[in-house]
């Protein structure tokens, strides 16, 4: 069974408050209507994953909040996984090849800029940059997540909220 990884960029968050710690920034307005368009336009084409695993900091989670409510998944049945934060490849793929088998597609939800080099990692082709609220979808042909490592992935698909 081949293992599909989303990879998704946090929404657009709100620099207005330089008091706030950079984990706490919230989401601004462009990005509380980014998230709900591109879960969306999964959602057109079928694309639910079966498990959301997001960093813990307030824009990444609220980012997956608002995918599981076009998903249909409960909130209480997002994954929090701290060591998603500011974190480097290295960091990443260790989550995603600690991953549950149970699970053959799974959204993870972050930051810059680990997912973009994460996602020229897994995969033969080069993005500069994830955009804010842009998601990767990355094929796997293994059984286990914890097969998965460098060059193993195709992508297969690549949006944002400008591309479309």
């Amino acid at each position: 069974m081949a293992k599909q990884l989303l990879i998704i960029r946090h929404a657009k968050s709100d620099w207005g408050d330089f008091n706030l710690k950079d984990f706490d920034r919230p989401l601004n307005h462009r990005g509380k209507k980014n998230a709900p368009e591109i879960v969306e336009r999964l959602v057109q084409n079928h694309i639910i994953p079966d498990h959301i695993v997001s960093s813990p900091a307030l824009r990444a989670f609220t980012t997956a909040k608002y995918f599981a409510v076009g998903w249909e998944i409960r909130e209480v049945e997002i994954e929090i996984n701290a060591s998603i934060y500011e974190a480097n490849v290295k960091a990443l793929l260790k989550a995603i090849n600690n991953l549950d088998d149970q699970f053959n597609k799974v959204a993870l939800f972050g930051h810059n800029p680990g997912l973009t080099d994460l996602l020229n990692y897994l995969t033969d082709t080069h993005i500069s940059n994830m955009p804010t609220c842009s998601v990767a979808i990355i094929e796997f042909y293994c059984d286990h997540w914890s097969e998965i490592s460098n060059s193993m992935g195709k992508l297969i698909l690549f949006d944002y909220p400008k591309s479309g």
